[in-house]
């Protein structure tokens, strides 16, 4: 993503979530200067164990793309594992080569009519549970309740109307 969209408090949403349900999280992010639209990556590794490797991710089973212009940038679906699933903020399928399966949400319209402005994270969480099919909402919605400090309401209602309108594979 770029910087403030929210992909590292997303990262950091989702890894609360799979540690309520019981499992291992390791969320880390890296970008340079901090500052707005910035470009922020940010990894999430979860297991039934303990996740003793510290390092980046090379090639990654899932790939959250919120900015789609980073896809001209770099070859980000170089990164995703064949058979990989890629969730893409477009209004609008992109042509993309690999064999990936790729679904796309509109998240920043979403997310502006829940009233959270350019903030699209929510809404990229809710479509990337509904493809991913790795977690149960109410996990997400826990965590995003005990690690948001403001606009709880409107976080949820994004999160759901991404989940609700994104379909599945």
């Amino acid at each position: 993503g770029r910087g403030g969209q929210g992909a590292v408090i997303a990262a950091q949403i989702l890894a609360k979530a799979f540690f309520l349900r019981g499992f291992y999280p390791q969320c880390y992010s890296l970008f340079g200067g901090e500052r707005r639209g910035a470009p922020v990556k940010s990894f999430l590794r979860v297991d039934t164990e303990r996740i003793l490797l510290k390092c980046e991710i090379k090639r990654a089973d899932h790939l959250v793309v919120m900015a789609k212009d980073l896809l001209l940038e770099e070859p980000l679906m170089d990164h995703v594992k064949e058979d990989g699933i890629v969730l893409i903020n477009s209004e609008r399928p992109l042509e993309l080569k690999g064999k990936v399966k790729v679904s796309y949400v509109d998240a920043q319209k979403i997310a502006r009519e829940c009233g959270l402005g350019s903030i699209i994270n929510t809404a990229m969480l809710g479509a990337y549970l509904r493809i991913s099919d790795d977690l149960p909402i109410e996990f997400v919605e826990r965590a995003l309740i005990e690690y948001v400090p403001a606009k709880i309401e409107e976080n949820l209602a994004a999160l759901r109307r991404a989940y609700e309108g994104t379909d599945s594979f």
